[in-house]
């Protein structure tokens, strides 16, 4: 698998598991979203809210428009679930068709990443795989906090295996979200 095909999978699975947890949040109530939990960020609201403004801030770059520390004002732009939702799937379509465009030169392309102090400058392959880690990270605290609820969290390892028995547990989800096993691995 090329670097291009492997940071394109990522992206799907990405989007992916994303679709998955906010389908279980989506049953929750606005009380348990906004409770106070255990964890990085206080609430599974605000972690929501942080997988997306990261997601803001990095593809901004990524794209050549960065909007800096723009993309965290305010810290929590959602307090209703719906708009996060909404703005999650927007922002993993873009992620996606950029992914679509990389080549090796793409890949090695340094991008300029506005911080507080500096512009902070990477080479393209490095800040995604810094985001797909990071999308992780947060999206299994989220999972971890949904085990304090009444809402069972979601299985999200069954992306990436070839077997039919694997690919039938994601082909609803993959209807839902106009992908196909032929879209992504071909």
């Amino acid at each position: 698998m090329t670097p291009q095909r492997y940071l394109l999978a990522q992206a799907y699975n990405n989007a992916w598991a994303n679709h998955r947890l906010l389908a279980c949040c989506r049953s929750l109530s606005a009380e348990q979203l906004h409770a106070e939990r255990t964890s990085f960020f206080p609430s599974i609201i605000h972690t929501l809210n942080h997988i997306l403004t990261v997601d803001w801030f990095y593809v901004s770059a990524l794209e050549g428009r960065p909007i800096g520390l723009a993309a965290f004002e305010p810290e929590i732009p959602f307090a209703l679930f719906a708009d996060v939702e909404r703005e999650q799937r927007a922002i993993d379509r873009r992620l996606i068709d950029h992914c679509r465009q990389l080549d090796a030169q793409t890949l090695a392309q340094e991008i300029d990443i506005p911080r507080r102090e500096h512009v902070q400058v990477e080479r393209t392959d490095r800040i995604l795989l810094h985001l797909f880690q990071h999308q992780i990270h947060h999206r299994g605290q989220v999972h971890a906090m949904l085990s304090g609820t009444s809402v069972r969290p979601p299985q999200l390892d069954e992306f990436f295996p070839a077997d039919p028995a694997e690919q039938a547990l994601r082909r609803a989800d993959f209807a839902e979200l106009g992908f196909s096993e032929t879209l992504i691995w071909s």
